[in-house]
């Protein structure tokens, strides 16, 4: 929230890889208060979360859609620094603030129209054929057909995006080394971007491996609920935590280390006090 707040309230913030951060802020907060509302029907009525009922179709729903578009805006932002990076000695084409917002239209899209499939039919309600233990009423072939893909996709983009970018500065560099220039700006983006994708591959292999190893073991899984549990279930619980800190991560790494973030929340902060010395800030 404090990240959405911060980037609406400032004007000049209102770029591409701006609008991008502020949407990735917005899947997250839906990720939350998705696993939040998962949270509470645990705590109420245990046993629809291990049995599987009609009322888990709509939260499990919610929380597959925003998970979606949490890794569609990864990849986005990941593929608009690769952009912003190899383009940037060209002239004919610029990320544009409207091409951020059609990506953002279209990762909604594509992660509402995915997270709904259960909710048009896609559930195993009224069969026991193929039906999850892990995330039931869910089928296990639906958790196969949105898992494998989107993971490939979460891990495959940002490495040959962020290599490329960190290949590229390093070819830059060699440029204006050969040409007895400084190479002090490439080389301090070189190791900043480093820096970054080992923190985004981190958190994403932290976040999401757990849960596609549940996915896997569940489809090849023949015991029935009460033979697994406790154990698989509390398993089940740490991959839901582990994709909730994922949210807490995200801010930390894409917005919260941006400098003018900070300066710019500094400056909101002390708007109430002096509206001035903000201004001059």
């Amino acid at each position: 929230c404090t990240v959405i707040f911060t980037r609406m309230a400032t004007k000049d913030l209102h770029k591409p890889i701006s609008i991008l951060f502020c949407n990735l802020a917005f899947s997250d907060l839906f990720t939350s208060f998705s696993g939040f509302w998962i949270s509470m029907l645990f705590i109420t009525n245990p046993d629809i979360t291990i049995f599987g009922s009609k009322d888990m179709l709509a939260p499990y729903a919610l929380y597959t859609m925003s998970i979606l578009s949490t890794i569609y805006n990864l990849v986005s932002i990941g593929i608009e620094r690769y952009l912003a990076v190899a383009e940037s000695m060209r002239t004919r084409f610029r990320v544009a603030r409207h091409h951020s917002i059609a990506v953002v239209l279209i990762n909604w899209i594509l992660a509402f129209f995915l997270g709904c499939l259960p909710l048009m039919g896609w559930n195993c309600l009224h069969t026991e054929k193929n039906v999850s233990v892990l995330y039931s009423p869910f089928c296990v072939n639906y958790l196969i057909f949105i898992a494998i893909p989107n993971v490939v996709v979460a891990f495959i983009i940002p490495l040959f995006t962020y290599l490329r970018i960190i290949i590229i500065l390093r070819k830059r560099k060699e440029r204006m080394k050969a040409c007895g220039q400084a190479t002090g700006t490439y080389k301090s983006a070189e190791i900043q971007v480093a820096r970054t994708s080992i923190f985004i591959w981190l958190l994403a292999l932290i976040s999401y491996a757990p849960f596609f190893a549940g996915v896997i073991f569940d489809a090849t899984n023949h015991q029935c609920h009460i033979d697994l549990y406790p154990g698989v279930y509390i398993f089940r619980n740490c991959t839901a935590m582990l994709i909730t800190m994922n949210c807490l991560g995200n801010p930390i790494i894409y917005t919260l280390k941006v400098k003018t973030l900070g300066a710019k929340l500094k400056a909101l902060k002390c708007l109430s006090t002096s509206r001035v010395r903000a201004c001059t800030i």
